[in-house]
């Protein structure tokens, strides 16, 4: 099991995820949440609860997915070429 992350690991691994999506406005649009929460969770300014961490990892696990149905589109595609 991991260790537990500080508070600033939490922060930049946040930022991370946020990036994964495409930044602050995609991340807001999937997640339902007002981009200047996000920029305040990102700047330290709002605590990031494991609430907010549990919601980000389902929606990256639901990126995974739509990401891996499109590689396979395109794969097939390339094949069928």
């Amino acid at each position: 099991m991991a260790a537990p992350m500080s508070m600033d690991e939490r922060i930049e691994h946040f930022a991370f995820c946020v990036q994964l999506f495409g930044g602050t406005t995609a991340f807001s649009r999937r997640l339902g949440i007002d981009e200047r929460a996000i920029r305040r969770f990102i700047n330290g300014e709002r605590p990031i609860s494991d609430g907010l961490l549990e919601d980000t990892a389902k929606a990256l696990r639901a990126l995974i997915v739509e990401a891996t149905t499109a590689e396979g589109q395109i794969a097939a595609s390339l094949r069928a070429d």
